[in-house]
């Protein structure tokens, strides 16, 4: 086995509220091998949301390390972890995040832009995922004029236009109906079919379903993490918390 992609050891991630300090995350271990396809499931509050922060480089851990690429991307400063985020990890989240007046085109384009790339590998870039998530002919639309499901495809086409290793979705598909989500799970397994990581924070034991791996969160640690087979139905959370 090669190394990780991503280890997190003994991570934990407090926050304070006035007088009271809150562990969303609660001494979390984690190994994730590229090509993994993830599926973080947990109640409100159950620390699945900071723990994806966590892995996104938008939050710091209180404690613990983060190796990203055998990297400690816990100890870099704001630009470089820009710059990891830029060119590692692609998101993917509930309400789309499109600029409503911006072509499909124009939208996949953005990152790139901060990228520092030119107008022409952009635009090339940006044509080749709109292609690749079926949107050729949907190019020069505005969110208005597209579907929610779409819409998601355009926000997974500028996830992936910077060549991403990592995709990071948080409740994809919470904006959908049952057809286009099922639609951008596939869309999801055949972009993990091609190399890419997958880690989506879901509360849908449907869309979790499609995972090769499930972890469930519960007061900030991984109550269970288990090998699962993509298609498969989803178990109950569980009750008890991993010792």
């Amino acid at each position: 086995m090669g190394a990780p992609l991503i280890v997190l050891e003994d991570v934990s991630r407090i926050y304070r509220m006035g007088d009271v300090e809150v562990a969303a995350l609660a001494g979390v271990s984690l190994r994730v091998d590229e090509g993994e396809h993830l599926a973080i499931m947990g109640s409100s509050g159950s620390g699945k949301s900071t723990l994806m922060n966590t892995l996104g480089c938008l939050d710091r851990p209180t404690a613990g390390r983060y190796l990203l690429e055998g990297r400690e991307v816990s100890k870099l400063g704001k630009s470089e972890l820009a710059e990891v985020r830029n060119r590692t990890i692609g998101f993917v989240f509930q309400s789309f995040n499109l600029l409503p007046r911006t072509s499909a085109l124009e939208n996949v384009e953005l990152p790139m832009l901060y990228a520092g790339l030119g107008t022409k590998e952009r635009r090339r870039r940006a044509r080749a995922a709109l292609e690749r998530v079926g949107l050729a002919d949907r190019m020069d639309h505005t969110p208005n004029q597209l579907s929610g499901g779409q819409q998601q495809r355009v926000a997974i086409a500028r996830a992936i236009a910077n060549g991403p290793r990592i995709i990071l979705a948080d409740e994809p598909t919470g904006n959908l109906d049952s057809r286009s989500t099922n639609e951008i799970m596939r869309l999801f397994r055949d972009l993990g079919d091609g190399g890419i990581t997958l880690i989506l924070v879901t509360h849908e034991p449907d869309v979790a379903a499609y995972g090769s791996r499930i972890i469930w969160m519960r007061d900030g640690k991984v109550a269970r993490d288990t090998a699962h087979v993509p298609g498969a139905p989803v178990a109950a959370a569980p009750l008890e918390v991993a010792p």
